[in-house]
């Protein structure tokens, strides 16, 4: 929707803190090129550079102004309309149309407890005039980036790193640990550390309060790990969850500006446009697709086209990037990641929000989110049947092993490999495994003080609900997030992610593990079943799992971004060169067993040499 900056700065007149907000903004412009206005109190400064999506009144511009606060916000809280009732019913008036108004009057109400009542992506921060508070919060899961660097009594914030590269006490100080994350586990981001030292990052459902130079924190939301399982039949499962998704979808379309799609013809995305179809069966749908031939290669078209058979509102677009493109984008992409692009998947994306933005849309509908709580993932297995085996249902966990691996066409010495690991989870917990993986690395650097531990926030005595946990709310979904937001922005175009309402994730919570992946090896099963009768037939009935795949670890880098193997060494001074040498000359010379370490090598060396 918009991209918002700020500080409190003790030291600066009235004009360079005009001078500041404004450059800051002018950094995050593509987040929001239709207005661009400030707010300045004192030593306060608010700034926003709006996206119109609802109420595309000039009246709805921020910083906004509603009694004694004043906000700004990016993002969406969906129920707003709903909100609005209930607020009138105690005394509030409107005088505008969106989320932003009945997002203030929450806080009149609740307080800081407004955050629990929407549903939807957020990051704002709102001064409180009387109390003089700035309140900032981030939504559940992460959806919407909020940055920030504390000095002293001083404060600056923003939605990308871009604003606060201009924080005068920003020394440019690259946070080593977190590269180092992003070489190994391809984190963009981990807990509130960032790829800079001074800057923060705001953690998922979290508020932060400063107040006369102090910062507190509060966590508003958690998925409760220790509720009862659900009693419904699975039949009921089945019906409350499509309510649920149904719900969210429509919750997720609402806007005053053109709506799209994004369609890769999976199970996800298929869904959504599915469920957005029947709800909108007079309403032409725009689907975005990117696909590539040849080798190396994923075209769903197939998949697509049976959605659009079945769905005749649907207009689906396709766009299959050539080499020349890729190598005269990645730079864009680059500087619009403000991290090293650890996959190529990520261009990808881009590509598909260009595309997207070509055909006049502003809102896209993608999938992210489902893998991460409804076990999709092909490593969910692992502790699934390490699970079994530590309670004794070592019949169980084979059974479960035999049928995955006839469904995936194991080698004999891939399924040995699959129950080694499987024997490894049952002795240890997530942050074990992690840190298995993470020390990996130890060998490429040169001292004790770079070799970082991972510490994660979420456990459950579940061995499948602890992985999803951390999924969901540390690893793989904030890395996703991160790159959603950011391709998306590029473009000025809001994604919305409907998987990721949070009555959906925790009634999935509340599931059996033969819901989320049944005993026939077939991965999100309750989702599949619900929406069994809305899904086209060849859709419903695919077991294959396919990422967003691309040809670019061989073909791309060794065709338009060969020159990012082109790497001055020197810029990894805490790691062993001669050895990261070695790892691309032999890539160099054909060696692609480690294609996927030596991307993340060049991406991130190019990331060091333009932006850090």
């Amino acid at each position: 929707m918009c991209g918002i900056a700020g500080f409190i700065n003790h030291q600066l007149n009235a004009n360079h803190q005009q001078q500041l907000i404004d450059s800051m903004l002018q950094t995050i412009t593509h987040r929001g090129p239709e207005a661009s206005c400030s707010y300045i109190e004192n030593q306060l400064v608010l700034g926003h550079n709006r996206l119109k999506i609802i109420d595309l009144s000039d009246e709805a511009n921020q910083p906004f102004h509603y009694a004694d606060v004043v906000i700004v916000f990016n993002g969406e809280v969906y129920n707003y309309i709903e909100l609005r009732e209930e607020l009138k019913k105690h005394g509030y008036a409107f005088q505008t149309a969106g989320d932003t108004e009945v997002m203030c009057a929450a806080y009149k109400h609740w307080g800081e407890d407004c955050v629990k009542h929407f549903v939807g992506m957020w990051a704002f921060a709102l001064w409180d005039k009387t109390q003089q508070k700035l309140f900032c919060s981030r939504d559940r899961f992460g959806i919407k980036p909020f940055y920030y660097i504390t000095y002293g009594k001083d404060f600056y914030f923003g939605s990308e790193y871009k604003p606060l590269k201009l924080a005068p006490c920003f020394n440019g100080e690259v946070y080593i640990e977190q590269v180092n994350k992003g070489l190994q586990m391809g984190w963009s981001e981990f807990g509130i550390d960032t790829y800079y030292e001074q800057i923060l990052q705001l953690e998922p459902a979290t508020n932060i309060v400063w107040q006369n130079g102090n910062i507190t924190e509060n966590v508003y939301w958690k998925i409760d790990i220790h509720g009862p399982l659900s009693t419904l039949s699975f039949e009921e499962k089945k019906h409350h969850f499509f309510n649920l998704f149904v719900r969210s979808v429509e919750l997720h379309s609402r806007s005053d500006v053109k709506n799209g799609t994004c369609l890769s013809g999976g199970l996800d995305s298929s869904a959504i446009a599915s469920v957005y179809s029947t709800l909108m069966p007079d309403t032409p749908i725009q689907s975005f697709t990117v696909f590539y031939e040849g080798e190396g290669g994923v075209d769903e078209r197939p998949f697509v086209y049976e959605v659009a058979k079945k769905y005749g509102n649907i207009q689906p677009h396709f766009f299959s990037p050539t080499t020349e493109q890729v190598g005269e984008a990645f730079h864009r992409m680059a500087y619009h990641a403000d991290v090293p692009v650890f996959g190529s998947s990520f261009i990808s994306q881009y590509f598909l929000m260009q595309l997207a933005k070509s055909q006049g849309v502003t809102v896209v509908i993608d999938g992210q989110g489902s893998d991460e709580y409804l076990a999709g993932y092909l490593h969910s297995f692992y502790r699934i049947i390490g699970g079994l085996f530590s309670r004794g249902k070592i019949g169980n966990g084979l059974s479960l092993l035999n049928a995955l691996s006839e469904r995936e066409h194991f080698s004999p010495k891939k399924k040995r490999d699959f129950l080694l690991k499987s024997l490894v989870s049952v002795f240890t917990n997530e942050q074990q495994i992690s840190n298995l993986e993470y020390s990996k690395l130890n060998p490429l650097l040169t001292h004790a003080k770079t070799k970082g531990r991972i510490y994660f926030n979420h456990n459950h005595p579940d061995k499948l609900n602890e992985l999803l946990l951390v999924l969901l709310m540390e690893t793989t979904l904030p890395t996703l997030l991160h790159f959603e937001d950011r391709n998306s922005m590029a473009f000025s175009l809001e994604s919305r992610v409907p998987f990721l309402d949070h009555r959906l994730v925790e009634f999935a919570f509340t599931l059996q593990r033969e819901e989320k992946i049944n005993n026939r090896a077939e991965t999100k099963f309750i989702l599949r079943e619900a929406l069994k009768n809305v899904l086209p037939k060849a859709v419903y009935e695919r077991k294959d799992k396919k990422g967003f795949v691309t040809p670019g670890e061989v073909r791309w880098l060794n065709g338009p971004l060969k020159h990012l193997l082109e790497i001055d060494y020197k810029k990894f001074d805490w790691m062993k060169t001669e050895k990261l040498k070695q790892l691309v000359d032999n890539y160099k010379k054909g060696d692609t067993s480690n294609a996927n370490m030596v991307w993340k090598i060049a991406a991130t060396h190019y990331w060091l040499k333009h932006f850090a």
